[in-house]
């Protein structure tokens, strides 16, 4: 008689339970984040940031009343601004209120640190998880323009306030003689320009100067077309609908472009290699471009931060499947320096440098 074989089971694994509740913390906090994406949301198109800004210590009732909102929704969505540090609460009143620093970030639309559009970003780019998962497995890629419209206003709002910031102020005054060209008179091409915001500040900033802002998606032109009006520089800005490895020659009359530049876009290029080599060619001798990335790290190492952390996630998202949709190299959010010279250095010019950057952004200038 053969004896009943006996499955030994393994040993559960050991972990340490301090670092596990410390995960467990963290995990709480991220699907906090998460819900905060739509109670952000909620607050900017409800207009309840905008309500308490400046108003003082104020009751839910008090909100709701200013807002046209119903009291018992809004109960709830102050508990929430006030847990995660968005909102202050005074136990003693019963009362609430927005700080002057959140003011700026949550309230103040056209104000230089305003980040309600990083919201919509997320919202969109949430959106298109089931597409996603699909992509991991069967290598496709998901175009810019079939992403929820979040993403494109989302973009807008939420870039503007860094190239309100800084583009004028500090980033063309970075760049070689570019400055002073603008201030004369340059014919300047920006790549990728969405929905206008970094053309419309130059030409705001530089009248003399002529301004051609292209895209893919035509909607974003649309918007970019209507903001150049309601900003009053239709008279040296045009905007058309164009690739950004095929963008049309300057009028006969200029013969180049002085300046191109490149906002936050290359890396999410089908054809990156396209496009630079299309800029050099189109450039004058003496001509500039500039080149506006998301800020990254040479190594791993380097983009395990919060910046990494937000900058990898929309490029699993959205920048990584738009350049495979097109059938790309896929650069990504993160590209490294390296990665962007090497393309700049292969179209032909001989001078690239990373002149300036920011805590989110890196500043590169390539000349021929």
């Amino acid at each position: 008689m053969t004896p009943a074989t006996v499955k030994t089971q393994a040993p559960p694994p050991t972990f340490d339970e301090t670092r596990l509740q410390a995960f467990m913390g963290r995990v709480v906090n991220d699907l906090g984040a998460t819900f905060g994406t739509a109670m952000a949301l909620i607050g900017d198109r409800l207009g309840l940031y905008r309500a308490m800004a400046n108003a003082g210590p104020v009751t839910p009732d008090e909100l709701a009343e200013k807002t046209g909102t119903v009291e018992r929704y809004v109960r709830e969505w102050l508990v929430n601004q006030t847990t995660a540090g968005y909102v202050m609460y005074e136990p003693a009143t019963g009362r609430y209120s927005l700080p002057p620093e959140q003011v700026l970030a949550l309230a103040d639309e056209n104000g230089p640190f305003f980040a309600i559009g990083g919201f919509q970003i997320a919202r969109a780019m949430l959106d298109a998880t089931d597409r996603i998962i699909d992509d991991f497995r069967i290598g496709d890629g998901l175009p810019w323009g079939e992403h929820h419209h979040d993403l494109f206003e989302g973009t807008f709002r939420f870039f503007r306030s860094s190239y309100v910031r800084d583009l004028v102020d500090h980033w063309i005054p970075a760049l070689e003689g570019v400055r002073e060209r603008l201030e004369v008179g340059a014919v300047v091409a920006d790549i990728g320009c969405g929905w206008g915001s970094s053309t419309v500040l130059m030409a705001r900033a530089f009248p003399n100067s002529r301004f051609y802002g292209f895209d893919l998606h035509e909607p974003s032109i649309e918007h970019a077309t209507q903001l150049a009006r309601a900003s009053g520089v239709s008279a040296n800005t045009t905007f058309d609908v164009a690739p950004a490895n095929a963008f049309p020659p300057p009028p006969a009359q200029a013969r180049a472009y002085d300046l191109l530049t490149f906002f936050d876009c290359f890396h999410d290029l089908a054809d990156p290699h396209g496009a630079a080599k299309r800029a050099f060619d189109l450039l004058s001798p003496d001509g500039t471009v500039m080149l506006v990335e998301p800020m990254a790290g040479d190594t791993v190492e380097e983009n395990i931060n919060p910046v990494g952390r937000v900058y990898s996630g929309a490029s699993v998202l959205c920048c990584t499947p738009n350049a495979l949709a097109g059938g790309g190299p896929a650069l990504g959010t993160i590209a490294p320096d390296t990665a962007l010279i090497r393309i700049l250095h292969d179209a032909g010019f001989t001078r690239v440098r990373r002149t300036t950057e920011t805590p989110f952004n890196r500043i590169f200038e390539a000349q021929r």
